[in-house]
């Protein structure tokens, strides 16, 4: 590990720690960082605290499952945007290429809505079967038209449109106005309500994408050069493509079933990792992380706190920051074929 980067993961660290720290404080009951503490030792077993039931209530129920999700969120995302980039040679690609997020809302409205599962099914569970199956389309479609990675690009954005279309014919032709208004305020992102259920599936499956992909790190590095030149170097393509789209794909999956769509993400941080650290997977995956985990933290607590009382989607609040650096990526795109 570089100078370089070891600077920029201990600063990613300690970026992330304050971060989750200041964020929790932020809302209208007053919270302390010292109280945000205090609550997590006493939890722990490190400390007693001797807060209220309602501070600590706030603390450890409300803002701190709600913070550490949206931590966990930027960094899957980020990290599925910075393996999609290389494994697809695409500067413009991220986690939602594949279609997974229609899929998704997709699922989730068929158990709103129509109540598909009988109850037994909840929305999370209805969104996550949705992603994987529309990721299971986009496979068996790009492997019917030869595999290539542009193939693959192209039927993300066919799935992506065909639930898409799905959702809208369910919701218009089914849904009542207060069920409408509440599944496109989730399919637009939310991280309100989530507990700590969510925060420990969806950190689990990152952490195990996260190892995967950090062993895959060098074999991404060959990708850069083509899958001709990495089947060269000893790369195997086929099998490596499988792997790492199929991790990344369960990933987002669990990431949208907790908290909706958040778009950008996975587009805006891998580049700005890269232009911190280089292009080398190794460094850079792990400090995608922590940006990416470090920008969803504030982008949270600015969708929740700008139009007090009422909240404002996380998807809508990246979008904004988004749709500008999307178009600075092609502008700096523009001369490469």
């Amino acid at each position: 590990m570089t100078l370089r980067a070891a600077l920029a993961w201990a600063a990613g660290i300690a970026a992330l720690c304050a971060s989750v720290a200041f964020a929790i404080t932020i809302g209208p009951a007053q919270i302390r960082v010292g109280d945000v503490w205090a609550a997590v030792g006493d939890r722990v077993g490190l400390a007693t605290s001797d807060l209220s039931p309602i501070r600590d209530g706030i603390v450890w129920n409300l803002r701190l499952p709600r913070t550490l999700l949206a931590a966990v969120c930027g960094a899957g995302l980020a990290v599925c945007g910075t393996v999609l980039q290389a494994l697809l040679r695409n500067p413009l690609a991220d986690p939602f290429v594949l279609g997974v997020s229609s899929g998704a809302s997709t699922g989730a409205v068929l158990v709103v809505v129509l109540g598909l599962g009988g109850g037994a099914v909840s929305v999370s569970g209805g969104a996550f079967v949705g992603a994987v199956c529309s990721f299971a389309l986009v496979l068996v479609l790009s492997h019917m038209l030869g595999g290539s990675t542009d193939r693959v690009v192209l039927c993300g954005v066919a799935a992506m449109q065909l639930f898409s279309a799905l959702t809208s014919f369910v919701v218009l032709t089914s849904a009542d106005a207060e069920t409408t208004r509440g599944v496109l305020f989730w399919l637009l992102g939310s991280l309100s309500g989530v507990g700590w259920t969510e925060v420990w599936l969806c950190l689990a499956v990152l952490a195990v994408t996260l190892v995967v992909c950090l062993a895959y790190g060098r074999t991404l590095d060959a990708f850069a050069f083509g899958a001709e030149a990495a089947a060269a170097l000893g790369v195997r393509v086929a099998r490596t493509r499988i792997v790492l789209l199929c991790v990344t794909a369960l990933l987002t999956a669990a990431l949208v079933s907790a908290a909706g769509a958040i778009g950008f993400v996975g587009l805006v941080l891998p580049h700005a990792a890269r232009a911190l650290v280089g292009p080398g997977h190794t460094r850079l995956l792990p400090v995608t992380a922590l940006a990416g985990a470090v920008f969803l933290v504030w982008v949270d607590t600015v969708a929740r706190t700008v139009l007090e009382p009422q909240e404002v989607p996380v998807g809508v609040v990246t979008s904004l920051i988004g749709v500008p650096a999307f178009v600075l990526v092609l502008y700096r795109q523009r001369g490469v074929r």
